[in-house]
């Protein structure tokens, strides 16, 4: 028999199966065989590509992130173009909210150094603050992402139901909470920004706070 004239899987698509065989049936419930039946092909055949399931949830967590937006030339500014990222990269891993704990295995920073290299150069802050930022958004972003993922995968809500005579200051706070799920994203998101802002104002930037 003839050997075919291009491989039958590749790391990408095999990464891209296991990422669907995630999303129907559940990280814990990932194996070898079962992305193999999805490519059509024998469990062995994985190991071309992949020394181990750990090697193939790590090139499954990295294609997440490079489904995640990439710069876009806007007129916006800095704070709102980071923002629009971040929104995006936080509905990126809710469309796999069962995927989404593999951000938390294999680090973002660790897959794709060099993305945190060009957020460095794009910031208009001074450099003693810079790394100050980049932590900030991306536990943020990746947290806030991350506690919802595990909501949906759960089938529960965020928020659970507050007894307004138990707790009535929280009650208050969520009634009177004009925002959603996402809009309440990007305000904390705006508000961070606005106080750093602030910080960068006051020219006291690499002096610990008493």
């Amino acid at each position: 028999m003839a050997r075919p004239s291009k491989p039958l899987i590749s790391r990408k698509n095999a990464a891209e199966a296991a990422l669907e065989v995630i999303d129907e049936h559940g990280l814990e419930e990932l194996s070898l065989a079962l992305v193999a039946k999805k490519l059509g092909v024998r469990p062995p055949s994985l190991y071309h590509h992949f020394k181990d399931k750990s090697e193939l949830l790590q090139e499954v967590a990295r294609i997440m992130l490079l489904k995640m937006p990439a710069a876009s030339a806007t007129d916006r500014s800095f704070e709102e173009e980071i923002i629009a990222r971040c929104v995006a990269t936080r509905q990126t891993l809710l469309q796999h909210p069962n995927a989404a704990p593999l951000i938390l295995r294999y680090f973002p920073r660790h897959l794709l150094l060099a993305a945190y290299d060009r957020a460095a150069f794009e910031e208009p802050y001074p450099t003693p603050i810079q790394m100050t930022v980049i932590d900030a958004i991306e536990k943020y972003t990746y947290g806030a992402a991350l506690f919802e993922a595990s909501a949906r995968s759960r089938g529960i809500p965020p928020m659970p139901r507050v007894d307004d005579g138990k707790y009535p200051s929280l009650a208050k706070a969520i009634a009177d909470n004009p925002f959603n799920d996402e809009q309440l994203f990007v305000e904390s998101l705006r508000l961070f920004l606005i106080g750093v802002r602030e910080r960068v104002a006051t020219d006291t930037i690499g002096c610990p706070l008493n």
